[in-house]
């Protein structure tokens, strides 16, 4: 397997089921500068589809998807207009 990328920050949403992941998602975004790579970590299967949905809605990239032992990493790279 790959290296992962780099990143800025980690938003660990490990428990936490939908809608929680996706709320704690944007607020640290907000906290974030355009073009930083935000590592999300998550154990709600449900993000598989969520975090998805949430980057194609807002712009951002996602750069980076992997899973192990039913936890998933998520890389995304912010959007670099104002979102």
């Amino acid at each position: 397997m790959t290296q992962p990328p780099e990143s800025n920050n980690t938003l660990d949403t490990s428990g936490l089921y939908c809608p929680e992941p996706i709320m704690m998602m944007h607020n640290r975004v907000r906290e974030m500068a355009p073009g930083q790579v935000l590592e999300i970590i998550a154990t709600d299967p449900a993000t598989t589809r969520d975090v998805p949905k949430f980057c194609t809605f807002l712009g951002h990239e996602l750069i980076d998807q992997r899973e192990e032992e039913g936890t998933w990493r998520y890389y995304i790279r912010l959007a670099s207009s104002g979102q």
